[in-house]
């Protein structure tokens, strides 16, 4: 090889050694473009962050037949929890609902939410002297079509999480409508009757 082939050569072999340096560092770390470890820590840390920050909740409502019957929205707000409820298939008239202590919804009675979500330790009743649960709300009324449109802020609940009163404490909580009214003084849930319908909040 001649002097001036070596350099020609010497030249092209320098060449592919630059464009080498250049290449995707995705081939290096992944398909994501950056190392694999790294990308997990991202994706956890954002996790992390949407769970401290999350301010809106849906809930669907399921009946015992396990069909859905209703939804609610729940959203964080200055003054606790705004609770907005549609739901239909009901009877007329007007029928207990809770917020129960456990995230689970299954049949044939819905008795696997357990009892009232009442962090505090208070009796149960809107109106009770001795505070009632955090889980007592307001009766749904339903029409004579058996639809309800409902809307409340409940003072004493929150989204925020790590927070006592925390509807998205460990495990979650759910929505609970009951067959008959609640009459806001009999222990533990207001003779309200048999569990119709449940929604887990998570």
């Amino acid at each position: 090889m001649n002097f001036k082939a070596y350099i020609a050569a010497a030249a092209i072999a320098l060449l592919l050694l630059l464009v080498g340096c250049q290449a995707d560092p995705r081939a290096w770390f992944g398909a994501g473009g950056e190392p694999k470890d790294q990308q997990h820590e991202m994706n956890d840390s954002e996790a992390v962050m949407a769970q401290e920050t999350k301010d809106e909740v849906h809930v669907q409502l399921i009946g015992l037949e396990g069909k859905p019957i209703g939804q609610a929205r729940l959203t964080q707000v200055s003054e606790g929890v705004r609770i907005e409820l549609e739901s239909e298939h009901l009877t007329p008239g007007q029928h207990g609902f809770h917020v129960h202590e456990n995230g689970k919804c299954e049949a044939p009675d819905f008795k696997s939410a357990g009892g009232h979500f009442n962090p505090q330790g208070h009796q149960h009743g809107m109106g009770n002297a001795q505070g009632s649960h955090a889980g007592d709300l307001p009766n749904l009324e339903a029409n004579p079509e058996g639809k309800v449109k409902f809307e409340y802020v409940a003072k004493q609940l929150t989204l925020v999480r790590d927070q006592p009163n925390s509807l998205l404490k460990s495990g979650g909580t759910s929505l609970i409508i009951h067959e008959k009214a609640d009459d806001n003084r009999t222990e533990p849930a207001g003779n309200a009757g048999a569990r119709i319908a449940c929604g887990v909040i998570r």
